[in-house]
């Protein structure tokens, strides 16, 4: 179902373009801002992954190190995780992280997607919008455009209200994000350039996709300034960039000076060496560039996404620190005085003072005391509903987190194979409360002994990170086939729902009382007293799998696979006197849990992305 791109100001909730011209600008090919000569010297930052009350003191590290604008993408699924359900107050606040970058000497560089990949849940888009039956995003399929249409509507003036032609810092919007990586679909990117420009957008507008020309015929527009995203060989995509657009300035979109990291997999760094020669490569050939990530943060909640590498499911880690200048707590890495060198020679600005990195809380252990058991816990915290066949999250109209499913099998006497088709992504199996195995995407079938009688098998299915990048970004969660005991299918569910990242604090205060401890896993508890709070890393040691609360904020995941051990606890979630840490463990508590000075991400391997 195809659609012709609209013209500006057919709809009615056209908002006529400002009248004063886009501050960037490149008339003769050369970017200028106000009419002079400039070069974007961004970085990377996500309001998302960063404490609001950290904003300020964020963004005051960026533009210390040297830098003149910070860049962010807006995260759909952040603002409407339900439809209809739409906010932005505290850490969603967008006109207010506009206004400390104004107050920290940024101009800002806004990316609305509505699609932002980022690593970030599904790459940005609502779990009930991809879920749709049918649903094609990021192309010109009618009903996507329309809820695009309707979010826009919503979004888009607070974004064109603090353009700098009205006062405000912002300088420029990009079109969608590296659609060339995904697909061709003209229409699609005409439409939505409209859709920006038709709602009142009227400083710079530009494409960001990978220095190859299948990513950049994919992704860029005809009238639309095309950039480059990339880690490496900046001399090879500005030759790229020029030659197919001569009268356009090189701007690197982002410069990957670091990576992120998956669950199981190495802890991703890149040496200040290597990535101060790229980013020199970058200000010689007379390039404007976005450090990404120049303070990465944190995937707060469940906000990981995952990738697939055609095999398997790779979900990402809470942390984001992705061995950016500025580090997870705000630390200043060596990265950073490098940059900074270079940034300062590139503009000849006088260098700010720089920030002392921030207080740490002293190391301490905390003992967990054990609250309810796992499955006990999880049953009494969420009314079960009752369905013929195991439904999806998306059936269940949740997102993220658990779903416990239940069902009363009659199972003849022997060794029978039970096959989960369609897990996503992963399932602990318990026949009468005795843990089988757990399954994954991967491995969806173990053997299940029976007597001739019923059982209760319990499926314990965790949503490990939406898909943000790719062919299948929108995949559906939890059991999307069927569960069979041989060759006979299982039916008569009991369903229970457990979104862990939308539990308030009360429930969170509540779940470890729900009922007794059992099985050496479940809930557990521990007190932290304070006097003056200050940053910290906590670690599980001897722990498994699971997720962890402080003062009823979901901090993320843990998971002894790695490289992660330790999780951020900025300083404003605690406060003076007593706080509780709270724990879901999926496999089996360790016997403490410790408060650490220093970050534990894993062993480093160094790592670059290339596109050869």
């Amino acid at each position: 179902m195809g659609v012709a791109p609209s013209e500006p100001g057919t709809d009615p909730r056209h908002i006529a373009q400002p009248s004063a011209p886009a501050l960037l600008s490149y008339p003769q090919g050369e970017l200028l801002r106000g009419g002079r000569p400039h070069r974007v010297l961004a970085g990377s930052l996500h309001y998302f992954r960063v404490h609001p009350a950290q904003w300020a003191d964020r963004l005051g590290r960026l533009a210390a190190m040297g830098l003149n604008t910070v860049d962010t993408y807006v995260a759909w699924n952040v603002h409407e995780p339900h439809r209809g359900q739409v906010r932005f107050d505290g850490g969603r606040d967008l006109g207010r992280f506009f206004d400390l970058a104004q107050d920290a000497g940024l101009d800002v560089i806004v990316r609305p997607g509505p699609y932002i990949c980022a690593e970030w849940d599904n790459g940005g888009l609502p779990a009930w919008l991809t879920g749709m039956p049918g649903m094609r995003p990021r192309s010109s399929y009618r009903p996507y455009l329309d809820e695009v249409a309707r979010w826009l509507d919503i979004l888009m003036p607070r974004i064109t209200a603090a353009q700098a032609a009205y006062g405000g810092p912002v300088v420029a919007v990009q079109v969608e994000n590296e659609y060339g990586s995904y697909g061709d679909d003209r229409g699609y990117l005409e439409w939505l350039r409209d859709a920006l420009t038709g709602r009142g957008v009227g400083e710079l507008l530009y494409t960001a996709d990978g220095p190859t020309e299948l990513m950049q015929d994919g992704g860029s527009l005809p009238g639309t300034l095309a950039t480059a995203t990339f880690g490496s060989e900046p001399a090879a995509a500005a030759a790229l960039l020029r030659a197919r657009r001569a009268g356009e300035p090189f701007l690197c979109a982002e410069f990957w000076n670091g990576w992120f990291d998956h669950w199981g997999e190495p802890h991703h760094v890149r040496s200040v060496d290597s990535a101060a020669a790229a980013l020199a490569g970058i200000l010689d050939a007379g390039g404007s560039v976005s450090v990404y990530m120049a303070h990465g943060g944190t995937n707060v909640g469940l906000g990981s996404g995952a990738n697939h590498d055609g095999v398997r499911l790779q979900p990402t880690v809470t942390s984001y620190d992705s061995d950016a200048p500025v580090a997870e707590n705000g630390a200043l890495r060596p990265k950073f005085h490098r940059f900074r060198e270079l940034l300062l020679a590139a503009t000849g600005a006088d260098p700010r003072p720089l920030p002392p990195d921030p207080p740490m809380l002293t190391p301490r252990t905390l003992l967990p005391v054990p609250g309810a058991g796992l499955l006990e816990g999880l049953t009494a915290l969420a009314p079960a509903t009752d369905w013929p066949h195991p439904p999806s999250f998306e059936e269940l109209g949740q997102a993220s987190g658990l779903v416990l499913y239940r069902a009363h099998p009659l199972v003849p006497a022997g060794t029978h194979e039970l096959t989960v088709h369609g897990l996503h992504d992963r399932a602990q199996v318990f026949a009468d409360g005795v843990p089988l195995g757990v399954l994954d995407r991967e491995s969806g079938a173990l053997p299940l002994t029976g007597t001739g009688r019923r059982i209760a098998l319990d499926l314990l299915v965790e949503n490990q990170g939406r898909i943000n990048y790719g062919p299948l970004l929108g995949q559906g969660k939890g059991i999307l086939g069927g569960v069979r005991i041989g060759p006979r299918l299982v039916h008569g569910w009991s369903v229970h729902g457990l979104p862990l990242d939308e539990w308030p604090q009360a429930e969170v205060e509540r779940a470890p009382g729900v009922a007794p401890p059992a099985g050496g896993c479940g809930f557990a508890t521990a007190r932290l007293d304070v006097g003056t709070p200050a940053d910290t890393f906590l670690a599980l040691p001897g722990f498994g799998k699971g997720f962890v609360w402080v003062n009823g904020t979901l901090l993320g995941r843990h998971w002894e696979v790695g490289p992660q051990t330790t999780l951020y606890v900025p300083a404003p979630l605690l406060a003076a006197g007593r706080n509780t840490v709270t724990v879901l463990e999926l496999e089996r508590f360790g016997d403490r849990i410790e408060l650490r000075d220093r970050p534990e991400l894993g062993p480093p391997q160094e790592y670059v992305e290339t596109f050869d």
